[in-house]
C-alpha cells in the first residue's frame, strides 16, 4: 500500500504585508520536505503559484498532519476552531510581539519545522468549551471555543441579569455588564482582565466570571469541566450579545437560555522552547527570580 503524503494546513492572519515573502518560501520549504500543502484565502493571496485553497472553514476536511498558523493569537483562535473536529497540532507563528498561544517567533520558524520534523516537539492539549444557544426549546446557535463565551448586554446605561445554573442546581441571579465563560486557555484573556484567576492549562476546570457586578459579593467562581452551566438571560428591556473567542457574535434576548459544557474538541499545541510561566512572567511583567 503507497503511504499517504503528508498534507499541512497554513493559515495566516490578512493583511500582513511581510507574508509576501514569507508565504511563498515556507510552501517551497514544505514541499521540498515532503509535504501536501493547503493554503487558507489569506494565505493564497500572497502565493503567486498554483496552489490549493481551502475556506478556513473547511480546512479540518483536509485531514492536515499539522497546522501553521502565521499572526497572532487571535488568528490561532480562529484556526483552533476550524481545526478542532481533526485534532491537528497547531504550531503558532508570531508575526508580532511574543502571544501567550503563538509563541514561535518568525526568525525561529525553520528551526521549529526542523524540530516538528525531528518529533522533538512536545504537543500540549488544551480544552474547548461548546457553547449552545436555546430559545424556546429550539437550539438557535451552537460553536466551539478555545478560550471563552461571553454574554454581555448591548447598551451602556441599563444592567444585564441573568440567572446561572450548575448541573440543574440554581447558582445565583446576576446583574452586571455580563458574564464570561472561560477555559484555563481563555483565563488570561478577558477574563483576567475582569479580574477572573489564571489557571495552568492543564488545570480541568472551567471559571466563571461576572463583568462589573452589581453586587460586590459576586466573585469568579472556578467549577470542574465535566458540569454543564446553564446561564438564562433575563434583561426585560434589552437585548444581550453572546461572544464566541471575542470573534463570533450572537444576539440573544430575554428568556433565552446559554447551555455550556466542555467540549469533545481539544485543542494541540506545539510547545518548543517557552513554558507557560515564562510567557507569564514575560507578558505580565511579573518580577524574575533573584
Amino acid at each position: 500500500m503507497p503511504t499517504r503524503m503528508k498534507s499541512v494546513a497554513i493559515i495566516s492572519k490578512p493583511e500582513k504585508p511581510e507574508l509576501s515573502q514569507i508565504i511563498p518560501e515556507l510552501v517551497s520549504w514544505l514541499e521540498q520536505h515532503g509535504y501536501k500543502v493547503h493554503l487558507d484565502r489569506e494565505s493564497a493571496a500572497y502565493h503567486a503559484n498554483d496552489a490549493e485553497v481551502v475556506e478556513r472553514e473547511n480546512m479540518a476536511a483536509c485531514c492536515p498532519d499539522i497546522a501553521i498558523v502565521l499572526g497572532g493569537d487571535g488568528t490561532l483562535l480562529s484556526a483552533a476552531r476550524a481545526l478542532a473536529p481533526m485534532n491537528a497540532p497547531i504550531l503558532g507563528v508570531n508575526l508580532g510581539s511574543l502571544g501567550f498561544l503563538t509563541e514561535v517567533p518568525m526568525p525561529d520558524l525553520y528551526p521549529a519545522l526542523e524540530a516538528v520534523i525531528a518529533s522533538k516537539c512536545e504537543v500540549e492539549v488544551r480544552s474547548m468549551i461548546h457553547a449552545s444557544v436555546f430559545r424556546n426549546g429550539n437550539q438557535l446557535a451552537d460553536a466551539h471555543a478555545l478560550n471563552d463565551v461571553v454574554i454581555s448586554k448591548t447598551t451602556i446605561a441599563r444592567l444585564a441579569a441573568f440567572d446561572i445554573f450548575i448541573n440543574g442546581a440554581f447558582v445565583s441571579a446576576y446583574r452586571g455588564d455580563g458574564l464570561i465563560v472561560s477555559t484555563p486557555t481563555g483565563s488570561t484573556a478577558y477574563n483576567l482582565a475582569a479580574g477572573g484567576p489564571i489557571l495552568i492549562p492543564s488545570v480541568e476546570g472551567i471559571v466563571i466570571t461576572p463583568i462589573c457586578p452589581h453586587s460586590l459579593s459576586h466573585r469568579p467562581l472556578v467549577v470542574h469541566d465535566s458540569v454543564e452551566i446553564e446561564i438564562k438571560v433575563k434583561s426585560a428591556t434589552d437585548e444581550a450579545f453572546l461572544s464566541i473567542d471575542g470573534q463570533i457574535g450572537v444576539p440573544v434576548a430575554e428568556g433565552d437560555r446559554l447551555v455550556c459544557r466542555k467540549s469533545p474538541y481539544s485543542t494541540r499545541l506545539m510547545r518548543l522552547q517557552r513554558g507557560f510561566f515564562e510567557v507569564l512572567r514575560t507578558k505580565l511583567k511579573w518580577g524574575q527570580k533573584s
